[in-house]
């Protein structure tokens, strides 16, 4: 029976929906069991978590210091140390995945298989490439083990009717010298995390400043949404970069989309194929991304987004 070992995400306390995403892409293999693993200087919260996901049939919690923060050149060789006797080894395709995944690989020796949106067969891919534009299919060797990322926005995230064991284990293996943690800056938000919004209001380089996303955010607020940017608006400076959502910054699927401002450059619209509805507000009727919304309006942003938010209060 094959298996495959899915490294949790998670912020020391919280398990990031993105794992239960990267646990429906691996139920598709079948014949599978699925292990979680859990690495944390503290894990037991996590770990709960974890076992209570569907189709999981083991959580491992790997304890030390040196994962404490996450770090992927702290955790990738713990992971290489834990591979033996798996066939697949699945992260996430978010900024997380994204930097630990490719570090596994290369220890491995193997070519990593990333954006995973469906499983064509046991070692059989899809995955897009050219911003979305072309879907390829891909088929890893049989005989070397798995690495790869999974797209969470092409998944819809397993139950949590499950209780899967969970089962602490020991990971001896040499860390690397060459990284430390420091500090981590973030900025604080009551709003819902980006990346797993159920709904997201975005701005884009028509907002002309810094100073007028406080309209993207009041409507936000009023939606209970995320809030994100067009690349172009974070080259300009307006927002910061972890607010970008398209093919360089996040690929998210809410249930509902509102681009504002936002032309319809190809790259952001790859971050957003998989959202439920898209609504468009932009004073060029000829913009590409009406070609994609399913609702749109044209007018002057300055005037009709606060009509909107006024009119949800």
């Amino acid at each position: 029976m094959a298996k495959i070992l899915i490294v949790a995400e998670h912020d020391g306390q919280t398990l990031n929906p993105s794992t239960a995403k990267v646990v429906a892409c691996a139920a598709e293999i079948d014949g599978a069991e699925l292990d979680v693993v859990v690495f944390s200087d503290s894990a037991s919260d996590v770990a709960t978590q974890a076992a209570k996901l569907d189709s999981i049939s083991r959580v491992l919690t790997v304890e030390s210091a040196s994962s404490k923060n996450s770090l992927a050149a702290m955790i990738a060789p713990q992971i290489v140390a834990l591979a033996d006797g798996y066939s697949y080894l699945f992260g996430p395709s978010t900024t997380f995945g994204k930097d630990l995944m490719p570090r596994v690989a290369a220890l491995l020796g193997v070519n990593q298989i990333s954006d995973i949106m469906s499983v064509e067969g046991p070692h059989t891919f899809k995955r897009p490439i050219y911003a979305g534009n072309v879907v390829l299919t891909v088929k890893a060797p049989a005989d070397k083990p798995v690495v790869a990322t999974v797209r969470t926005a092409s998944y819809q995230a397993v139950g949590s009717d499950n209780s899967a064991a969970v089962e602490n284990i020991e990971c001896t293996v040499e860390l690397p010298t060459h990284t430390r943690f420091v500090e981590l800056k973030s900025g604080s938000s009551d709003r819902p995390d980006l990346q797993t919004a159920a709904r997201v209001v975005s701005g884009g380089r028509a907002l002309g400043s810094t100073e007028n996303f406080d309209i993207i955010f009041a409507l936000a607020d009023k939606l209970g949404a995320g809030v994100g940017a067009s690349r172009a608006a974070v080259d300009a400076g307006y927002v910061p970069n972890e607010m970008q959502v398209g093919q360089t910054g996040k690929i998210i699927a809410p249930a509902l989309y509102v681009a504002i401002g936002i032309s319809g450059a190809i790259q952001h619209l790859t971050g957003i194929k998989d959202a439920g509805t898209i609504v468009a507000i932009n004073k060029d009727g000829e913009a590409p991304i009406f070609e994609v919304a399913d609702i749109g309006l044209v007018g002057d942003l300055f005037t009709l987004v606060p009509e909107f938010t006024a009119a949800l209060e």
